[in-house]
């Protein structure tokens, strides 16, 4: 017998993550409706807070003078990186690295709309967090596309497999 704790994954546990996963993909895929091109008016709206309301005053300067002078390019990242973080969560493929796109994300959201009127704080906050954890239960292994191809990937030499292999 071992002092090493057995860590059981029920069908619960399988369900709750799988449900948080989803949940959050739908999140993103929710914020990137507000922001349509060309002229990502609601993206446009809350960046400019980043300069009026600052939180962090090299973010502040980024955002005034390489973000709002080039905003199309950055509308159109912002877009095709949130698209990314919803499509990919919620089919569960390669989680973990888009967790981490959720926090670089979530951080980039706060320090520019933390100190907006009528924020709630915790809200980008716990963005950050439930990515985290996103991260933590490699949550793609709970009903996605990570838990049904790792055996395979598992098997595979070939460079594509290994690398999903890594990122789930």
């Amino acid at each position: 017998m071992t002092d090493t704790p057995v860590y059981v994954t029920t069908r619960l546990t399988t369900a709750a993550i799988a449900a948080v996963r989803i949940g959050v993909a739908l999140l993103w895929l929710q914020n990137a409706a507000w922001k349509p091109p060309p002229n990502f008016g609601g993206l446009r709206y809350f960046t400019e807070f980043a300069v009026t309301r600052p939180v962090f005053g090299p973010y502040a300067w980024l955002v005034e003078n390489v973000v709002l002078p080039n905003f199309t390019f950055f509308g159109w990242l912002t877009l095709l990186v949130e698209g990314g973080l919803g499509a990919f969560l919620l089919v569960g493929l390669a989680t973990r690295f888009w967790a981490v796109v959720g926090v670089a994300q979530s951080v980039v959201i706060t320090l520019s709309a933390l100190n907006a009127p009528h924020e709630w704080q915790w809200s980008y906050y716990l963005m950050i967090l439930v990515h985290i954890g996103l991260f933590a239960t490699a949550a793609g292994r709970s009903v996605g596309v990570d838990g049904a191809l790792r055996p395979v990937w598992q098997r595979s030499a070939a460079p594509i497999p290994r690398l999903l292999l890594r990122l789930s």
